[in-house]
């Protein structure tokens, strides 16, 4: 394997696991990274999807004795309505991508459109902490366990809006879920758990459509990527779970809006070349 192709398929795991499960865009950042990178081929793009399995088996261990729980109680009407809770959330997102999937990476993977999503989601966060500062940070449920099929929908459908690259499925379904009543933590916890689903659908599809542009050849590369991403996914949710018990989000939603600006200034007075 070309050594500077195997540094690239590591920097860009390691972006897609320190950035899935944050409110920030990981597609957005990986975007960008592959921009800086020249990484930005066919090939390079289901790269970027594939990787995507590394953090899906990051939540996976992390959350093993609940998967556990739900595969061994099939039986039970909790994990009945835990399991199809997360069906019916996953729909919207996957319903929507088969359609308009095309569309949007023809029109919004570049930088600049990336760019406005991190400015228009980190507004869109700050307005919500703030309001959830006047109510009291009061929930209508605390746990995943609480939600009904219609919490579900919803929740997947805010996800849905993380097709635009840029808006961040983890923000999209994190924020969704306590604009919808959610605590911080029963919000977060799910966007975990509907990330399985939807990232390994994604990972599925994505690999098999293209698979005429890869080749066994590609596997230590994948790997490689794949490796780095569950890592950093591992410490990222590790860490994430800690920081939301007594933190909220507004430090990403500033970090989404100085990141986007600097995109924007960038690509406008010529300062960084990005590839599209």
């Amino acid at each position: 394997m070309d050594l500077i192709l195997a540094l690239k398929a590591i920097v860009m795991g390691l972006v897609e696991g320190f950035t899935e499960f944050l409110p920030i865009s990981s597609t957005g950042h990986l975007i960008l990274a592959g921009s800086l990178l020249n990484f930005v081929d066919e090939r390079a793009k289901v790269f970027d999807i594939a990787i995507q399995a590394g953090a899906i088996l990051a939540v996976m261990w992390e959350f093993r004795a609940r998967i556990g729980a739900v595969l061994t109680g099939l039986g039970e009407r909790k994990q009945q309505k835990f399991v199809l809770n997360l069906i019916v959330a996953f729909l919207p997102a996957a319903v929507l991508g088969l359609f308009f999937s095309k569309m949007i990476k023809a029109h919004l993977f570049a930088p600049v459109p990336v760019a406005l999503a991190f400015i228009v989601g980190g507004l869109i966060i700050l307005w919500v902490e703030k309001r959830n500062k006047q109510r009291g940070n009061v929930a209508r449920i605390d746990s995943v366990d609480d939600m009904t099929v219609l919490d579900a929908l919803k929740v997947g459908c805010a996800q849905a809006f993380a097709l635009i690259p840029g808006t961040s499925r983890s923000g999209a379904t994190i924020i969704g879920g306590m604009m919808l009543g959610l605590s911080r933590k029963a919000a977060t916890e799910f966007s975990f758990f509907l990330a399985i689903p939807t990232l390994l659908a994604a990972t599925v599809y994505s690999v098999y459509k293209e698979r005429a542009l890869l080749s066994m050849a590609d596997l230590p590369l994948f790997g490689l990527g794949g490796f780095a991403a569950f890592v950093s996914a591992f410490l990222c949710v590790r860490w994430l779970l800690r920081y939301i018990s007594s933190h909220d989000f507004t430090v990403f939603a500033w970090y989404r809006i100085a990141f986007g600006i600097v995109i924007i200034a960038s690509a406008h007075y010529g300062w960084v070349q990005w590839v599209e």
